[in-house]
């Protein structure tokens, strides 16, 4: 038997100027982005 369990570490980023977090996790669906989204893959514009 040789079972793998994958570990996904998400992070959560918090804008310092305005408090907005985006959680990696959960991503903005309403935005288009889906959950699992790393910060860095989001697009720019």
């Amino acid at each position: 038997m040789n079972d793998v369990i994958e570990v996904v570490e998400y992070k959560s980023w918090i804008c310092l100027i305005c408090g907005w977090i985006y959680n990696e996790e959960e991503g903005l669906p309403e935005d288009g982005i889906p959950a699992g989204t790393r910060f860095a893959d989001i697009p720019d514009a």
